[in-house]
């Protein structure tokens, strides 16, 4: 096991290549193999994080798509707003969301309140 950090596409394919090899040859592997699988794993991870990091959504794109995905109407997420024109107000990026707003959205749908803050 020679595990070393990824510097390029190469070692990065070739590192990815590693990994599928072993993790199709060992369904549910242990020791040695195990412990080089979770080291390939972490040094593809951090690559990738340096390489082709993943934006932060906007809190207000992330509303937008849970109401999107859930099927749900101003009418549905007013009530964590105070009431629908000021849900318009956020969703039209006229007023911004306030903590109050954000503890309720991730109460009642979920959200995960890191995303509402834009954190």
């Amino acid at each position: 096991m020679d595990i070393k950090i990824i510097k390029n596409e190469a070692e990065y394919d070739a590192a990815m290549a590693r990994l599928l090899a072993l993790t199709e040859a060992n369904p549910e592997p242990s020791g040695d193999i195990g412990d080089e699988i979770e080291l390939l794993a972490l040094v593809i991870e951090n690559y990738e994080k340096i390489h082709w990091p993943i934006p932060r959504a906007d809190p207000v794109e992330m509303i937008k798509f849970t109401m999107e995905q859930r099927g749900l109407k101003v009418k549905d997420i007013a009530p964590c707003f105070g009431s629908s024109s000021r849900a318009y107000e956020v969703l039209n990026g006229r007023r911004n969301l306030t903590l109050p707003m954000i503890r309720k959205l991730n109460r009642m749908f979920h959200i995960p309140a890191e995303a509402l803050l834009g954190a």
